[in-house]
């Protein structure tokens, strides 16, 4: 990837992502929704978002930053900072 993806980018990739492969409703996608209270994933989820997350940004995440992870926005946050 050659240009730098801003925060709106790396959104709509990952809302995306999160309909097509977790059938979630785009509604329900913002920034400060809970991955596992709001959208209803589970830990087995997280694994694969986590997997398709690491194919978008073409880098691995490291186990203590995937821990931190809980919400849509940190999520965007960890893709900016592998980017």
């Amino acid at each position: 990837m050659s240009e730098k993806l801003n925060k709106d980018d790396i959104l709509k990739e990952l809302t995306s992502i999160l309909v097509e492969d977790f059938e979630i409703d785009e509604k329900q996608i913002t920034p400060d929704a809970d991955l596992f209270q709001d959208l209803d994933l589970d830990s087995i989820d997280a694994v694969d978002l986590a997997v398709r997350v690491q194919q978008f940004a073409n880098k691995k995440i490291s186990p203590e930053n995937f821990k931190q992870i809980k919400t849509i926005g940190d999520v965007v946050s960890a893709i900016e900072e592998l980017l």
